[in-house]
């Protein structure tokens, strides 16, 4: 036993194994070659000891069961032969688990994810804790693999194959009540009796042949090949519709738990197996792993910083508009400190409390969440429409109207009316921190922290220190982000910082498309073919049309002819079009009748906004040349972030472009995509560019430099 590292076993009087799994130096228990090496021994002594009754296997961490497989021992197979024998090697383990002749419980508390589900799996009985931390999954699918270890085989027999590719296809999390409920799980305790309930379970050894919980409508579809069939095309159709042929994980999924049902467990194993090594060499998977791999570095980074940080115990926000509703929710939900929100009309107030009461009752009405834990959130959120109640606060985060004078004026108030060590975090999107801190009396305590719409569901804040912005005033803001559940990175003060300065120049020559008569709608559906969740003319509608392009001229300003908008975009807002929020925009918000759209099968376009930018809209550009256009201009104005030192790495620019605006995730982000695409073959293409349409596709000049030096990004 003494090759034991990871694990701890201990036997009690009632001759119960108890395994505790604690990786040591970890925050979470992962399984890595050493792990399953070491499970490998724990069953032999397990199998040797005749009077062992039982098995309980428990964390040994406070909030966390087991977080999956380590990606680093994933990413290490070089060759599909390698990866498949890893996969046969969890398949093999785990069937030891399973045909054991005494029963195994596995005893859940906290994240229980991937390898760690499937070990669970494995286990003849699941108990879990009733706590909010405990959530099950099979995640794979966003790492661009399948369950290798035997998920896709057990977990359909257990819940029934709609409940199984449900979890494996989208990769969520479910909560340990929805889990018992599913029959995931067979017991849900307090935390305090996890153990003595895993012990009575043992000890009571219940037939672990379990009925699975279908519906109505899956017992037709699940028990009958016909059925089957059907469910499984439509799983395959709406799959294609989803990934656009992007991913190939999820069909791979589907194919491979089809392959179980129908032709036996043991074919099931061995496609699930080659599955997950075919997946494993994928390109996209490659760059999923590594995104992945990044965020978990650039956190642990912030780690190392985060012991000058300062405790948030109470919050401020000035504003109670869209912004600044969707900062105060996440403020109160995610980090769970009181909120106080200001704004000069009580119906701010009212609007921004709004806000947080129709998100929460609509977690209520899903089951998510009691109404009693809907009100003690709510309760977390007040407001009034002057300074009581802000002498206290931590931090203060405005999010009023872009303009300097008003954004000095917030700081000037907050320095006034607050501590002296209140932090001012400004939620601009464009206008220098700098500027906004000119003339504060402790600038060391003012930054930028730039949230993305709609903030409750946008994982991104940019942080932007200016000059004199204290390295305390940095590190508690970055740890106070994550406590919300964000993904930060630290920008440099500058207009548009770095994801509104790339993402602007893509929309701009989405516009230029339009106004030289490429179809709205055929513009869109080629950038979300090529893999982005919404085209750049529908995202500028959901922004808001006025809110997208109010950038525009201070970027031009400060940043150079190349951002100046094409000029039709000023005649849409002179016709009052402001997209969804006022129902007029790119696209039409009024339904049409069902049976004229049929027969006329028309778009959702709103065709007069041509007669407006008085242009005959036709195709003339085939689909890659129209993403070709509008990608090289965010993968050129990337360059010149990272040349300028707006970003500090060309990891942090691929980690904002993906989590900022939904730079398709399977290409790595605009650095890796650069690398893959070629540094000389980028060039090429925008010099062919910049002889036909002039300076705004000039390169970069790192580009330039990179290419004459045959060097890449990463």
């Amino acid at each position: 036993m003494n090759k034991i590292q990871h694990f701890s076993l201990s036997i009690d009087s009632d001759q119960i194994a108890i395994i505790t799994l604690n990786v040591p130096d970890e925050s979470m228990n992962v399984l890595s070659r050493q792990t399953m090496r070491e499970i490998e021994i724990l069953l032999d002594e397990i199998e040797k000891n005749r009077d062992i009754q039982g098995v309980i296997l428990q964390s040994g961490k406070v909030d966390s069961f087991i977080a999956g497989a380590d990606i680093n021992m994933i990413s290490a197979c070089s060759t599909i032969d390698e990866t498949e024998d890893l996969a046969r090697n969890g398949q093999s383990i785990f069937a030891r688990i399973e045909k054991s002749r005494i029963p195994f419980v596995a005893a859940i508390h906290g994240i229980c994810l991937g390898g760690g589900l499937e070990f669970s799996l494995a286990c003849h009985y699941r108990v879990a804790t009733d706590a909010e931390k405990t959530q099950l999954g099979l995640p794979e699918v966003k790492l661009g693999l399948l369950p290798g270890s035997g998920g896709t085989q057990r977990l359909p027999r257990l819940i029934g194959i709609q409940n199984a590719l449900d979890m494996m296809l989208t990769g969520k999390q479910v909560r340990a009540k929805k889990a018992l409920k599913m029959g995931l799980i067979d017991d849900l305790v307090p935390a305090s009796i996890l153990l003595e309930t895993a012990k009575k379970i043992v000890l009571s050894a219940p037939n672990p042949n379990r009925k699975i919980k279908r519906s109505l409508l899956n017992k037709a579809l699940e028990t009958n090949s016909f059925g089957r069939g059907i469910l499984f095309d439509q799983a395959l159709k709406q799959v294609d519709k989803k990934t656009q042929g992007n991913y190939p994980a999820p069909a791979r999924i589907i194919e491979v738990v089809r392959i179980g049902i129908e032709n036996g467990i043991v074919q099931g194993y061995q496609a699930e197996a080659r599955g997950f090594a075919e997946l494993c060499q994928t390109p996209q998977s490659f760059q999923l792993r590594h995104l992945f791999l990044a965020t978990t570095e650039q956190k642990k980074a912030y780690k190392v910083r985060s012991d000058v940080a300062r405790t948030v115990d109470k919050a401020g926000v000035l504003g109670g508009g869209l912004m600044g509703g969707g900062i105060a929710y996440v403020l109160a939900t995610k980090a769970n400190v009181p909120v106080r929100i200001k704004d000069i009309k009580e119906q701010g107030i009212q609007s921004a409390l709004k806000y947080s009461y129709e998100l929460l009752n609509n977690k209520v009405k899903k089951r998510f969440m009691s109404t009693s834990q809907m009100q003690q959130q709510l309760n977390r959120l007040t407001g009034s429409t002057d300074w009581s109640g802000f002498a206290q606060r931590d931090i203060v985060i405005e999010a009023v109207f872009e303009d300097l004078k008003l954004k000095q004026n917030m700081v000037n108030e907050v320095e006034t009316q607050c501590k002296e060590d209140t932090i001012f975090a400004s939620n601009t999107s464009s206008l220098p921190i700098a500027e906004i801190a000119a003339n504060a009396k402790r600038p060391q305590n003012v930054i930028g922290l730039h949230y993305f719409s709609p903030v409750d569901k946008m994982p991104l804040v940019e942080v932007i220190p200016h000059a004199a912005t204290s390295e305390e005033t940095i590190t508690t803001v970055i740890e106070f982000a994550r406590k919300q559940g964000k993904t930060p990175i630290v920008v440099k003060d500058g207009a548009g910082f770095y994801v509104n300065r790339i993402l602007a120049l893509y929309i701009n020559e989405a516009a230029q498309l339009v106004l030289e008569g490429e179809p709205i709608d055929v513009i869109d559906k080629a950038l979300v073919k090529f893999g982005f969740p919404v085209g750049p003319l529908k995202l500028l509608d959901e922004v808001g049309i006025d809110v997208g392009t109010k950038i525009i001229p201070i970027l031009t300003e400060k940043l150079g002819e190349r951002f100046t908008a094409p000029k039709g975009l000023q005649k849409i807002l002179d016709d009052g079009r402001k997209g969804k929020k006022n129902q007029r925009g790119f696209y039409t918000y009024v339904k049409p009748n069902p049976i004229k759209q049929v027969l006329r099968k028309q778009s959702a376009v709103d065709e007069s906004i041509y007669d407006l930018l008085q242009v005959d809209p036709a195709q003339t550009l085939n689909q890659e040349e129209i993403v070709e256009r509008c990608m090289i201009q965010m993968l050129n104005e990337a360059a010149r972030c990272l040349e300028e030192g707006i970003i500090s790495s060309p990891m942090d620019g691929d980690i904002g472009a993906i989590f900022g605006i939904g730079f398709p995730p399977f290409l790595g982000g605009p650095f890796r995509y650069m690398d893959s695409y070629g540094i000389a073959n980028l060039v090429e293409r925008l010099q062919s560019y910049q002889v036909r349409f002039g300076e705004r596709f000039e390169p970069a000049q790192i580009l330039l430099d990179y290419e004459v030096e045959g060097k890449s990004f990463y």
